[in-house]
């Protein structure tokens, strides 16, 4: 099963719903191209709720570090909501879950970015 994104705004934050699985080739271009059409509309702020997300591998985390740092790069912010155990689990063993804003709570994620 192949990644399905749905975009939603809220409080002036894009909302991207991510759902299926994050692995190479799989889901990571997608990704990529959500984050630079945002960016492209001045879209700069990010939240990628994880909720969905059944399977991501190494180079799925590289996307998501990936995608952080082209957001951080443009003067933006992006944050992960709804990790799942297991996305959790390989953020901690890659030392990686400090790297990001995580949350577990929709309106407290959308009320911590910069307003």
């Amino acid at each position: 099963m192949s990644m399905k994104v749905s975009t939603r705004q809220v409080d002036g934050v894009t909302i991207l719903d991510l759902s299926g699985r994050i692995t190479l080739g799989e889901g990571s271009v997608t990704i990529r191209d959500a984050v630079r059409d945002l960016l492209s509309k001045g879209q700069k702020q990010i939240l990628l709720n994880l909720g969905n997300i059944n399977y991501i591998d190494s180079s799925g985390i590289g996307e998501l570090v990936s995608a952080f740092t082209t957001v951080k790069n443009a003067g933006g912010e992006l944050k992960l909501l709804n990790l799942t155990k297991k996305v959790q689990d390989l953020l901690q063993i890659t030392k990686l879950y400090t790297v990001f804003d995580v949350r577990d709570d929709e309106a407290t994620a959308i009320s911590s970015f910069t307003k």
